[in-house]
């Protein structure tokens, strides 16, 4: 700088200066503006309510289990009798209106219209005044009472996979895994039918009232 006056060289420090502290304010400025963006961002996402807390998880996660498909097939005294999809926790009246609705012979005296469904049930819409046997009876909504004595109930060792389908949420799959078990090892108590894949706690307290090992 000594081809530049005292004067000169002022005034280029002072432009330089100037320059650098407004590329400075420029920079502060830009990122104190993004970073309010980001909180504005945040804020609007808080008050749509897209961050759920875990409670609120969950609930959705339970929600998404009920909406799990499920199919059952139904006969008899219905209108379109076959497979029908559903939802888990439906029940035989939803099977019932998906099937075209009863026909009007239909027994309702023999029919648990509330009963919530399971995947791989069967149900059996039965005649007024119908005579129904041992195979078709397994096949209908009726059920054993859980006060009947052992006599009423199903043999696990013994029975045929039709009578393992006559229990609640017990379809032809889970009733095959049943026959395979017992081949190899006969059930001691009603205990071991959890040990069968597909037979957890929930189901087997729906299954231990009617059944029995002899």
């Amino acid at each position: 700088m000594d081809s530049f006056t005292k004067k000169e060289q002022i005034a280029i420090l002072v432009v330089v200066l100037f320059i650098i502290s407004l590329l400075g304010f420029h920079f502060i400025d830009g990122n104190l503006l993004k970073q309010n963006k980001n909180i504005g961002l945040i804020n609007d996402i808080i008050d749509e309510g897209d961050i759920e807390d875990p409670g609120e998880i969950e609930e959705e996660t339970e929600k998404e289990e009920d909406n799990q498909i499920i199919m059952v097939h139904i006969s008899g005294e219905v209108y379109n009798p076959g497979l029908i999809k559903l939802f888990s926790g439906d029940r035989v009246v939803d099977a019932v209106e998906l099937a075209g609705g009863l026909k009007k012979e239909a027994d309702l005296d023999r029919i648990n219209l509330a009963k919530k469904l399971e995947d791989e049930e069967k149900i059996y819409i039965p005649k007024i005044g119908e005579e129904i046997n041992k195979s078709e009876l397994i096949a209908s909504t009726e059920m054993p009472s859980s006060n009947d004595n052992t006599s009423n109930k199903i043999n696990i060792n013994t029975c045929s996979i039709s009578e393992l389908e006559s229990l609640p949420g017990i379809g032809q799959v889970i009733a095959g895994r049943i026959v395979e078990y017992r081949k190899s090892d006969s059930f001691k108590t009603i205990d071991d039918l959890k040990n069968v894949s597909g037979i957890g706690d929930k189901k087997f307290e729906g299954l231990k009232d009617f059944i029995t090992v002899k």
